[in-house]
């Protein structure tokens, strides 16, 4: 009895109007078949990684895509609530004029007209208040309401100009060392050597002009030390693959030896340091100290970058995902490596003013405002932009540490008291930054899943 050929299992790709049946004098055989399974397996094997990284490129791509979203349209609602200010029309309304086809009626608007008008009260009724919110600036209202108490408990000593220009002057150099550490903070990375790159730079600058070099030449010697220390953190962060946790704190512990080698931890003093030394942290304009000057400029240039520019976009997204940004196509390991280098430039900048402020070269002139700035930049990272570090938030957030601190240096409150504040407040502020990153993620993610369905 002749055997029945087999049923071909590519059915679809017959191209006749029935299954094909293989012949009977073309046998198929486990061994062909395993040799088949095998080729398509070594196929798969190869494109595997090619297709996981087109995957993950188009993940990125969809996620930049909704971010680029959210951020016109709420460009969008800020263009509407502002035409709707000076009384432009509106984008999307139509002018009064010709008759709508099918109305019959002059002057009727356009389709786009009612979701145009919409936007435009929503801004008008949301957008002011939601700025104002507790949520958004409630370190201010902390800070005013620490302000009203202090001017109740010392009603002669607090509510004084010379007590608002104490707290400006004695927190410069604090909002220095805080702006230091706000962008590789953006990237997730930790530069804990800030306060002994500070000292390094204060001891340099004094040495050196102590011992009759030019103050430009003492000055740049003194950031040149602190550009290498920056390169150092780098190079052992980024290249070496080192947690910047510890291999910061490692390289202000080196910083810490050398600097009781190189002063045995005296402080440098010299009537050369009260010369044209003494006016970089000393001189004020139109009664404001230059280091406050100093803090504006450098919050104004951060605030800038991370705001309005593409860097400061893909330092935030370092800092959210490293991963998918490097899908995405973000430089990470360059953005982390630039991160570490500004930071020490900026610490080295804190220390020459306050050397230059205090009139010597103190060894540990920095490092009692390493715990002052971190917690004012994730304090700060609660403030105007939830759940990211930001300039202005970081100056808010200094202010009111630095009120608290001299509001109870006033009031003749104990030593160990403005530690244990900023303390406090250090903890409440790590509470509140991390409550807020959950919320913006669970957002972004719900927010996704929407635009799914």
């Amino acid at each position: 009895m002749p055997r029945r050929g087999l049923w071909s299992p590519c059915r679809a790709f017959g191209g006749g109007r029935g299954p094909r049946r293989v012949r009977e004098n073309q046998p198929v055989t486990n061994a062909k078949l395993g040799e088949e399974d095998a080729r398509l397996g070594r196929i798969g094997l190869d494109l595997a990684p090619q297709l996981a990284h087109e995957n993950a490129q188009i993940v990125g791509i969809v996620d930049r895509a909704f971010d680029a979203l959210i951020l016109l349209d709420a460009r969008d609602l800020g263009a509407q609530a502002f035409r709707h200010a000076v009384g432009a029309p509106a984008v999307g309304a139509a002018s009064p004029g010709p008759a709508r086809p099918g109305s019959g009626r002059p002057g009727v608007p356009g389709p786009g007209a009612a979701g145009s008008e919409t936007r435009r009260r929503a801004a008008a009724r949301v957008r002011l208040p939601g700025a104002l919110s507790f949520r958004n600036i409630g370190a201010l209202y902390v800070w005013l309401v620490i302000a009203v108490i202090f001017a109740v408990w010392a009603p002669s000593t607090f509510p004084t100009w010379t007590t608002a220009r104490q707290i400006l002057d004695e927190n410069a150099a604090t909002g220095l060392m805080a702006l230091s550490v706000v962008i590789p903070l953006c990237t997730r990375t930790f530069d804990l050597s800030v306060g002994f790159i500070a000292s390094l730079s204060a001891v340099t600058a004094s040495f050196m002009i102590a011992h009759g070099v030019p103050v430009a030449a003492a000055v740049a010697i003194a950031m040149g030390g602190a550009l290498l220390v920056g390169l150092i953190n780098a190079g052992v962060v980024v290249v070496m693959g080192v947690d910047s946790f510890i291999a910061t704190l490692a390289t202000g512990s080196l910083i810490a030896a050398f600097i009781t080698l190189m002063t045995n931890d005296i402080a440098i003093t010299s009537p050369k340091l009260l010369g044209p030394f003494a006016k970089i942290g000393q001189a004020s304009i139109g009664g404001i100290t230059l280091p406050v000057i100093y803090t504006l400029v450098v919050a104004l240039v951060i605030w800038f970058v991370l705001e309005h520019t593409a860097t400061g976009r893909r330092l935030y997204a370092t800092g959210f995902n490293p991963e998918s940004a490097r899908l995405a196509g973000v430089r990470t390991a360059r953005l982390r490596f630039a991160s570490l280098i500004v930071s020490a430039l900026l610490a080295g900048a804190a220390g020459v003013v306050l050397a230059s402020t205090l009139g010597s070269g103190d060894p540990q002139a920095g490092v009692p405002y390493l715990l002052s700035a971190y917690a004012a930049a994730f304090l700060g990272a609660s403030q105007l932009r939830p759940g990211r570090f930001n300039a202005w938030g970081t100056l808010i957030a200094v202010l009111l540490l630095g009120t608290g601190v001299v509001g109870l240096g006033l009031v003749s409150a104990p030593n160990w008291a403005p530690a244990m504040f900023t303390g406090v407040v250090l903890i409440a502020a790590l509470g509140i930054t991390g409550a807020k990153r959950r919320a913006l993620h669970k957002g972004l993610r719900f927010g996704r899943r929407r635009v799914a369905r």
